[in-house]
């Protein structure tokens, strides 16, 4: 009994420590169980976080394998995440990252597996835009022991979108900067700034320039300013000035630049708690301007003065600010008007007293009326007839700045020139009208301005086709239909434009189809147009026709008495000679003696058988030389002998006639080269007819030169003698080889042919023969030979 007491006792004992232990189990299983809730919901918590968290962790193994979030894969374009770091890069080309990243990303992860060395790489999945940046570095060995890598991966697409926005606005306000500093330094007057202590911190180039600085920087570390101190204050105060009153300063100053001094508007511009901006405008050109613009008024106002208009200025608030002396005069105003210059209402009050405005039913209305001149848009023009039948023109210009300026001219003179000027039109109409010519008048245009009813005769034209002032080619279609040669039309038209634009005179001819000739000229006008003169000249042109028709057969008789008396000549020589060898062979006593006057016959028939001779000679040579078949030997001839053998040869004649001869020259007088015979008898006549034309008691003047003409040299011998002289008539017959009748009523041919023929033997020696003569004062022959 004690036995299975003491058994019941254990039994319970054990019962009770079972029940103790399962109780603390219990409990100790449940304290378990709530600090297991407890990891979990922690970790569901922390796995929440990194899911929230703006970083992806990815871990690596060192055997290469990785563990990161799902969201990892979407972030990479991948449809799951891959077991292995080499898997990253997808095998189809899309998502995932590139060969080349994947190999930057694997070898910075070994790196930093091996060494612990973190690293940090941006990246960007291929087909995506989505900027990831990798941090990585050793994982701890809680989280993962054995070297693995721990990498989070952060998206930062919006902050590098920021990012770059923030760059291109910096990059854009750097460059504006740059811009507004090119600007500034690139600006044609000085600039510069200055900081909060007035002192300057910069200048630009031009700035430089005007201080004569080296530099911009020199300028500024030596303080150099550009205006002189002016009422004590220096540049430098005066910004500060400006900068304490949160004004702007501008300021009228003189300065020194370029060794001239200039007036500059400075202008100070307080920046604020940054400092004082300043400029500075050359403005010398345009207070030169002003001074030339007041200088111009006064010498335009002064020029008005002498004007035949009167002009008068208004201002703005229509007060008299200038009236010329015509314009005083012109309304009876007092010279001392512009002491008080009145408005325009009450001026033309005052020349309402003066009777110099129009009259007026009503006229404060019309006063007002004018008054609106001011505020017209475009410029009024008026006539206005005065009571004393002055007629004036008035023309009122409003002005940009509200004024208004008034002319007023006085136009009675003109009116009554205007109708003198109708008269005298019609009286050029009527005289247009009874011209034999036809006459019209052309603009540069081309239009018909004026004719005369002969035109239209001319040229069978309508009166209302002219009417029209036709332009020349419609006029030159009209005309083309009357011609023989409708072409020819043209040739009038260009002795038009002729005459209008290349202001020439021309003319030209033209047959029409009726028989009639007609001529025509284009003549330019003074005043730009052109006149076309027209005549008809069918009449004149039989008349000429027949005149050459005389004038062929004179010329051909000419001819047939050159070539006759050219026969002649040789027909009379051989009879001559033998006359003069038989007349020489009595002289020589071969037939008998002869008597006295035997002896005095003879010779008289020798004088007159040389006579005869040298006059045959005479004409043949110069019916030769009008054919222009005159031989002639060439040889050198010294002027100065030959021509004193000439004299010599009538030494005789001249102390016969009781002239004196005087022959002045040298051997300076050069050579010639011709025929020696043919000279000789041209020279010879021109002393022959000296020594005839001198009177007794008279005196011949034979003078030998040298002259050099157009660079040759030619022998010049002058014949001159102290004669009666002959008139322009007389000089003109006496070189054609006639001289007038005794009774001074008729021409007949002279006894010798010697000036004509020294003319033609001197000519053709290439030489030049000329005869001057005055009456009273004698004649002089000019013979100038190569």
């Amino acid at each position: 009994m004690i036995l299975d007491q003491t058994v019941l006792v254990l039994i319970g004992l054990l019962m009770a420590a079972w029940t103790i232990a399962a109780g603390w189990a219990i409990l100790a299983a449940r304290a378990r169980q709530k600090r297991a809730e407890a990891s979990q919901r922690n970790a569901r918590r922390l796995a929440r976080m990194v899911d929230e968290s703006p970083a992806i962790p990815l871990l690596v193994r060192a055997d290469g394998r990785i563990e990161a979030p799902q969201r990892l894969s979407h972030w990479l374009g991948l449809d799951t995440v891959p077991q292995y770091l080499t898997e990253l890069s997808s095998p189809h080309g899309s998502g995932g990252l590139t060969p080349e990243t994947l190999a930057e990303l694997t070898e910075a992860v070994r790196r930093t597996q091996k060494t612990a060395a973190p690293f940090r790489l941006v990246v960007t999945p291929r087909g995506s835009k989505r900027s990831l940046a990798l941090r990585g570095h050793l994982a701890d060995p809680q989280v993962s022991p054995g070297g693995a890598a721990l990498v989070w991966v952060f998206d930062f697409s919006d902050s590098e979108s920021e990012l770059v926005k923030m760059r291109a606005e910096a990059a854009r306000a750097r460059g504006d900067f740059s811009a507004l500093v090119s600007l500034i330094e690139a600006a044609p007057i000085p600039m510069w700034f200055r900081g909060p202590d007035g002192r300057l911190r910069l200048v630009n180039s031009t700035y430089v320039a005007a201080v004569g600085g080296a530099s911009a920087d020199a300028v500024v570390d030596a303080g150099t300013e550009l205006v002189e101190a002016v009422d004590g204050l220096s540049a430098a105060q005066v910004a500060l000035q400006a900068a304490q009153k949160n004004l702007p300063i501008e300021r009228m100053v003189t300065a020194t630049i370029g060794g001239q001094r200039r007036a500059l508007r400075v202008s100070d511009l307080p920046l604020g708690e940054e400092g004082v901006a300043g400029y500075a405008v050359d403005i010398e050109d345009l207070e030169e301007m002003a001074r030339a613009f007041r200088a111009f008024r006064e010498a335009q106002r002064s020029m008005l003065d002498q004007l035949s208009a009167g002009v008068a200025q208004f201002d703005a608030k229509r007060q008299l600010t200038f009236a010329n002396q015509p314009f005083i005069r012109i309304f009876g105003l007092k010279p001392s008007v512009m002491l008080n210059p009145p408005a325009f209402e009450r001026l033309l009050d005052m020349a309402r007293d003066e009777a110099r405005v129009p009259e007026a039913r009503d006229f404060p209305a019309w006063r007002r009326e004018k008054a609106g001149w001011f505020s017209a848009s475009t410029p009024q023009e008026e006539a206005w007839p005065l009571a004393d039948g002055t007629h004036l023109r008035i023309v009122a210009q409003p002005m940009p700045d509200g004024g208004l300026v008034l002319v007023a001219e006085d136009r009675t003179e003109q009116l009554r020139l205007s109708a003198v000027r109708d008269t005298l039109l019609r009286t050029r109409t009527a005289t247009f009208d009874s011209l034999f010519e036809s006459v019209a008048v052309f603009a540069p245009d081309g239009k018909m301005q004026l004719w005369n009813r002969r035109f239209a005769a001319d040229w069978g034209l309508d009166s209302e086709f002219l009417d029209m002032h036709p332009h020349i080619e419609d006029l030159l279609r009209r005309i083309a239909v009357r011609l023989k040669r409708p072409p020819q039309a043209r040739a009038v038209g260009d002795v038009v434009r002729a005459a209008t634009l290349d202001r020439k005179q021309t003319g030209g001819r033209v047959n029409l189809a009726d028989g009639r000739t007609l001529e025509f000229a284009g003549v330019p006008r003074p005043d730009g147009n052109g006149l076309l003169t027209v005549l008809d000249v069918t009449d004149s042109e039989k008349a000429a026709g027949a005149l050459r028709e005389r004038n062929a057969a004179l010329v051909e008789a000419d001819a047939v008495k050159t070539r006759f008396l050219a026969s002649m000549s040789y027909e009379f020589r051989t009879p001559l000679t033998s006359i003069g060898g038989f007349a020489e062979l009595l002289q020589a006593g071969l037939g008998g003696e002869l008597s006295a006057q035997g002896q005095e016959y003879v010779g008289a028939i020798l004088s007159s058988v040389a006579r005869l001779g040298e006059q045959i000679e005479t004409v043949l040579d110069l019916s030769q030389s009008e054919a222009g078949m005159l031989p002639l030997a060439s040889e050198e001839i010294e002027v100065m002998p030959f021509v004193t053998h000439l004299v010599e040869e009538r030494e005789a004649r001249i102390r016969e006639a009781g002239i004196a001869l005087d022959l002045r020259g040298d051997k300076g007088a050069g050579r010639i080269t011709g025929d020696a015979r043919r000279l000789s008898r041209a020279i010879g006549h021109l002393l022959d007819n000296a020594i005839a034309a001198t009177p007794k008691g008279g005196r011949i003047l034979v003078e030998l030169t040298r002259q050099r003409v157009k660079g040759a040299d030619r022998a010049r011998i002058v014949i001159s003698d102290n004669g009666p002289g002959m008139d322009s008539q007389a000089l003109a017959r006496a070189l054609g080889g006639l001289k007038k009748s005794a009774d001074g009523k008729t021409v007949e041919r002279r006894q010798g042919l010697g000036l004509p023929l020294a003319r033609q033997l001197v000519e053709a020696h290439g030489g030049t023969f000329e005869l001057l003569s005055e009456p009273g004062q004698g004649t002089a022959a000019i013979v100038e030979l190569p």
